[in-house]
């Protein structure tokens, strides 16, 4: 096994008790080994980043966006190898590991550009009182645990590691034991540019190795992207400590199609929202609301989309599909499908898992799903599109608003004021007007409700790692 945790700048095996073993999802076989990180070598990650922060904070901000421009030019000379690893150990096909790689280099060059500017954000406040002046610092949070999913590794460490880095703040970074490889590409990158020992640590391992990670005292701030069920146990662990956390969490999305869409426009969006990294997307738009008017026309065709997708292999042809990253995930998917026929539920294409290699499921359309059916409720993770109908605006925004979570929703229609309208009436933290789901560097990322506690992305994702303070003088 080779080294696979990088502490205080060095390069160390694992000394935990857990083999980590990776697949192939395509044909389900394991192709390699790690030994997960023991408690004690996350004590030392945590207690290198906190002998780095000293340093680091009072590093220059022309230093540290020359150092995020740098690990934006690295990832993008190791561009080869990290899409080929995207797709093999994710199933993602090219052009979705493609975007994913270009994603995280955009996120760095961003806070690159973002770090320059941290200079004069600290500025002098008026104050309506006389005798006094005021002014304000923004200063790092301090050493943060960053604990990432595997649906979208490399992108999701990206949003949290680079502005993590743009503040001042010293990382532990722990990936998903389901795509823990992918990761390690910073710890290199980090050597590469002669990053400062313990300003990055990556420690690999199971749900025991982030309890340690989320649980330790060592921390100022923890930033987690997964589950809901997981994020409520980062949740009481940050509580124990009274520490800031961010929560990226579940989602259980609309999509609204309003009767005066064009069909074709409108299968292009309904399809990249319940397919695109096959559904495993907490922004995955699974709940399709149509117009009455529409729905004769939309639903046949969607059927025939949804069944002529290419679903495969990426490593060995042109696939529209891949298949779902983990055996885990394909046994929950298949889990719905049971409950879909359980329920009764019409569907017009898919609820299989396929008879193959690999962990692929079909493509899948259930209509007129009930309101309190489970799969209309529960995020599934997969390609597994439930749709209703609705009658008028009010209905559509009730519907849509009625569920637990509030990530994301997408509005399809020609009349751009009746598109605006609903979607400020949603009750998520980013909608789209007739489009994919285009995530932009610049915007904000995160939701409410059930969907978590905070943003990424944009400003917003800098600021949750600074911290304010204010120094107020008295000029008598």
């Amino acid at each position: 096994m080779t080294p696979s945790h990088y502490i205080d700048g060095h390069w160390v095996e694992g000394q935990g008790s857990d083999c980590i073993v990776v697949h192939d999802p395509s044909d389900a076989q394991p192709f390699a080994e790690l030994l997960a990180a023991s408690s004690a070598q996350v004590d030392q990650a945590v207690a290198a980043a906190r002998r780095a922060l000293a340093s680091w904070k009072t590093v220059g901000a022309a230093e540290r966006a020359a150092y995020l421009r740098g690990f934006a030019e690295q990832l993008g000379l190791r561009r080869d190898a990290l899409i080929a690893l995207q797709m093999r150990n994710n199933g993602k096909p090219r052009h979705e590991a493609e975007v994913d790689l270009d994603d995280a280099i955009a996120t760095f060059a961003y806070y690159a550009d973002l770090a320059e500017q941290l200079p004069a954000k600290n500025r002098d406040v008026p104050l309506a009182a006389p005798g006094f002046s005021a002014r304000t610092r923004l200063e790092p949070v301090g050493v943060v645990g960053l604990i990432v999913p595997w649906n979208f590794p490399l992108v999701t460490s990206a949003w949290k590691l680079a502005p993590a880095l743009a503040a001042g703040c010293t990382v532990v970074l722990k990936p998903s034991e389901v795509t823990p490889l992918v990761e390690l590409a910073y710890g290199q990158i980090a050597e590469t540019l002669g990053l400062p020992a313990g300003v990055l640590n990556i420690i690999n391992g199971k749900a025991e190795t982030g309890a340690a990670l989320s649980g330790h005292n060592g921390l100022d701030k923890l930033s987690f992207t997964g589950s809901n069920g997981v994020g409520s146990q980062v949740m009481r662990a940050a509580a124990a400590q009274c520490r800031p956390v961010t929560l990226e969490l579940g989602g259980k999305s609309a999509i609204v199609v309003f009767d005066d869409c064009q069909v074709d426009q409108a299968l292009d969006w309904i399809i990249a929202g319940i397919t695109w990294n096959a559904g495993q997307m907490c922004s995955a738009t699974s709940r399709l609301l149509v117009q009455d008017g529409i729905a004769e026309a939309l639903l046949p065709r969607l059927r025939q989309a949804l069944a002529a997708l290419r679903v495969g292999n990426p490593l060995e042809q042109e696939v529209d599909m891949g298949p779902l990253t983990s055996q885990a995930q394909w046994l929950k998917v298949a889990g719905y499908f049971a409950k879909a026929r359980e329920e009764g539920l019409a569907c017009l294409t898919g609820g299989t898992a396929l008879d193959r290699e690999g962990w692929f499921v079909s493509p899948t359309l259930y209509v007129d799903v009930p309101e309190d059916s489970r799969l209309w409720r529960e995020e599934i993770f997969g390609p597994v599109l439930c749709a209703r109908r609705f009658g008028s605006e009010a209905e559509a925004i009730a519907q849509a608003n009625d569920s637990r979570f509030g990530l994301v929703a997408t509005v399809c229609s020609a009349d751009l004021d009746r598109a605006e309208r609903v979607a400020d009436a949603l009750e998520v933290g980013h909608v789209w007007i007739n489009s994919v789901q285009a995530v932009f560097v610049e915007t904000s990322w995160g939701g409410t409700k059930a969907s978590g506690i905070g943003r990424e992305l944009g400003p917003w994702g800098l600021a949750g790692y600074q911290s304010v303070k204010h120094v107020t003088r008295c000029l008598g």
